[in-house]
């Protein structure tokens, strides 16, 4: 049968995410659910619970005691462009350590930016290597996953935010369209796109056995790369690998320049989501400023954790961005998670 390209409508009419998520989870799944279309009665019964984390740099026992001091269970270690050497697994047990006696944990480890679709080799060689590093370095602070942002486009022309309208080909993951109407301008474009994301494929595979190896899951986000501007085309992304050690990190900030707004994308990306970044955006500010304080921006919190409730995730939601000094940035994630 003729391969159709897909858009969002016709992504979800058609249910090819039941048949992409098919293997989905530890244990493997036998659907795609309709998050979206749950009833909240079961939550009822099993109410979601969250713990509070801060992104800081490379942890050690004061941070990790001022972290416990404001209320938060723990952080995410940045350990993104690092100055210095990479943090190893041995010194990052010697902070676990010190974190397990003050009942707090390091959950994630930033490992930020790569560019794996670079067209020079050895940039690609020595960024993989940096990943791989910085998993070993996760596996020592006993966090259970690390955050990917495998590369980026630009330099070529391309819709406007919030112009985007991706369609994709479900044989390949291939954008066949970026926006409505004439594509003509963005053929550019659509080429690095679909380059981009075959080299993403070939390195976040070398990954997979890593993270068997060191129980750290490949969680991958998209910060205004460019890269997987629908939650269809990243939900799809993430079901290619068919492996339980590439998973989502969900930031509900950084599509609401692109649209829909993040509560969507949560129904969408489901149980794919493994860890939630917090931060605010504003919409068309008057003073410029499109990142406002924590609660001061244009997302709806309220709506964000009532989708998070709908599709059970149940787990870590770190900061970023700015939010006062850490009682404050305590006392508004207090607020979120009371659906305020």
């Amino acid at each position: 049968m003729k391969n159709k390209a897909l858009n969002r409508r016709t992504f979800l009419e058609a249910g090819l995410l039941t048949a992409a998520a098919a293997t989905l989870g530890m244990g493997g799944t036998t659907s795609f659910p309709s998050y979206a279309a749950e009833s909240s009665q079961r939550k009822k019964d099993a109410p979601v619970k969250f713990a509070k984390a801060m992104i800081t740099e490379p942890p050690d026992e004061k941070i990790l005691r001022e972290i416990k001091e404001a209320g938060f269970d723990g952080v995410e270690a940045n350990l993104m462009g690092l100055k210095g050497p990479m943090v190893t697994r041995e010194e990052a047990a010697k902070v676990r350590e010190i974190a397990d006696k003050l009942g707090v944990r390091v959950h994630s480890v930033m490992r930020g930016w790569a560019e794996y679709n670079s067209p020079d080799p050895a940039k690609v060689k020595a960024d993989q290597e940096y990943t791989i590093s910085t998993m070993r370095a996760a596996q020592g602070y006993g966090a259970d996953v690390i955050l990917l942002v495998p590369g980026r486009i630009g330099g070529m022309k391309m819709p406007e935010r919030g112009d985007f309208k991706i369609v994709f080909d479900p044989a390949t993951g291939h954008i066949t369209s970026a926006a409505e109407g004439d594509n003509a301008p963005y053929a550019e474009y659509i080429q690095a796109h679909n380059q981009a994301w075959d080299a993403f494929k070939v390195s976040i595979n070398e990954l997979i056995p890593i993270a068997e190896e060191t129980g750290v899951i490949v969680a991958v986000e998209n910060v205004w790369n460019n890269m997987f501007l629908s939650p269809e085309h990243f939900a799809f992304f993430v079901d290619t690998f068919k492996s339980p050690w590439v998973q989502a990190y969900f930031d509900v900030a950084n599509h609401m320049a692109y649209g829909p707004p993040p509560q969507e994308w949560i129904q969408v990306l489901g149980k794919r989501i493994k860890k939630i970044h917090i931060k605010d955006y504003k919409i068309n500010p008057p003073d410029g400023n499109e990142w406002p304080s924590l609660r001061e921006g244009s997302v709806e919190f309220p709506k964000v954790m009532a989708a998070l409730e709908e599709v059970g995730y149940s787990g870590w939601l770190t900061i970023e961005g700015p939010c006062g000094d850490l009682k404050e940035c305590n006392q508004k994630l207090e607020l979120i998670v009371a659906g305020k």
